[in-house]
């Protein structure tokens, strides 16, 4: 049974403009950073992983271009 409504496809992280934002979800799901949110806040706070943006009031993301960087040089 195929369902009513279409699924909200994540493109891939490879295809994703640096200057796009991935929530903290989809950037936890996809094994980009390996490790929990609570641990992700902690490296962001001790400046161990890029800072977040705040994108409005309840929406917070990273930049996907910090990201590949972070990921190139993770020291």
């Amino acid at each position: 049974m195929t369902h009513p409504y279409p699924t909200k496809v994540q493109p891939a992280f490879d295809q994703l403009p640096d200057d796009a934002f991935m929530r903290q979800k989809p950037l936890l799901n996809s094994g980009l950073a390996p490790f929990s949110a609570s641990t992700l806040w902690r490296k962001c706070r001790l400046q161990q992983f890029p800072a977040p943006c705040k994108i409005s009031g309840g929406i917070t993301a990273w930049r996907v271009g910090d990201i590949r960087q972070w990921l190139a040089d993770p020291a």
